[in-house]
């Protein structure tokens, strides 16, 4: 198939610019598409890194860490990305661990009476992740839906209890779960739930919060060996 990273470290972005923030941060490497995706392979670190672009999404991001997984031998993942924010205990250019995960909009309920956000055959809507300390640690709500609604914020605040939202990094962490893969989340807030649209701050504060991202990428995997 071509160059893999047996037993490395797979970094799975959702983006270009969060690609290019990440590699900003590792030094240089080398791109190649394979699959139709874009992969960037990296010699530093204790062991091999690629950092593999997934597009936006639940599917496209647990299909890319499936591949990561599978083609390319990763033995560890680390997803990471800008995402929101919710309550007092984060702030916008934050940067967090991810301590458990959960998909918000995955609903059932109407089927078997469960609860949302809880996969079939599962007792808690979460998956944890492996945190190291160096960031503070939040749990994450994924979605399919970059949104403003009242709902979707009430819920993921308040019965989920969750910090950070993303559209990825919950995908990334069932499908490293499902192979038996470590997986570490960071990710950078670029927008709040208050009076202001989080679409619009995550327009003004992207910049921002991806040189926030490249700073505490290199960091993080060298205080952690890989």
């Amino acid at each position: 198939m071509g160059k893999t990273i047996k037993n490395g470290l797979a970094i799975i972005v959702a983006m270009e610019c969060e690609a290019e923030s990440v590699l900003s941060s590792l030094g240089g490497a080398e791109e190649a598409e394979i699959g139709g995706r874009k992969v960037f392979f990296s010699s530093g670190g204790t062991s091999p890194r690629a950092v593999v672009v997934s597009g936006i999404g639940k599917t496209r991001a647990a299909s890319a860490t499936e591949f990561a997984i599978l083609a390319l031998g990763a033995k560890s993942v680390l997803n990471a990305g800008l995402c929101g924010g919710f309550g007092g205990n984060v702030e916008i250019g934050g940067v967090y661990e991810v301590d458990k995960a959960a998909e918000y909009d995955f609903d059932l309920s109407a089927f078997n009476g469960g609860r949302i956000a809880v996969k079939d055959g599962r007792q808690s809507p979460f998956v944890k992740l492996s945190t190291e300390g160096i960031f503070p640690a939040h749990s994450l709500a994924t979605g399919d839906r970059f949104t403003d609604a009242d709902d979707d914020h009430d819920f993921i605040s308040n019965t989920l209890g969750c910090s950070l939202r993303d559209m990825e990094g919950a995908a990334v962490a069932f499908t490293c779960e499902t192979a038996g893969v470590e997986c570490r989340a960071l990710k950078c807030v670029s927008d709040v739930a208050d009076a202001r649209s989080m679409t619009g701050q995550y327009l003004e504060n992207k910049r921002k919060c991806l040189d926030s991202l490249s700073r505490a990428v290199a960091p993080f995997l060298d205080r952690i060996g890989l």
